[in-house]
């Protein structure tokens, strides 16, 4: 499971989210950016920030 948590590119804003595939995360984060701070145009440097915090959710996985 891959997490994305908004404070990495938004200081200060609680919003997260977890799926399977990175394509999904960008997705909703790209979503997320545009009805929450209400961005208009999402710029390939955006995209590449929210690549870049995405990480692997070790919390709830077997060791």
């Amino acid at each position: 499971m891959k997490k994305f948590e908004c404070a990495a590119v938004v200081p200060g804003c609680p919003w997260h989210t977890s799926s399977d595939t990175e394509a999904d995360l960008v997705a909703r984060a790209v979503e997320h950016m545009r009805e929450t701070h209400g961005e208009t145009i999402i710029r390939e440097t955006m995209v590449e920030r929210i690549k870049a915090a995405i990480h692997d959710d070790k919390k709830g996985e077997a060791a």
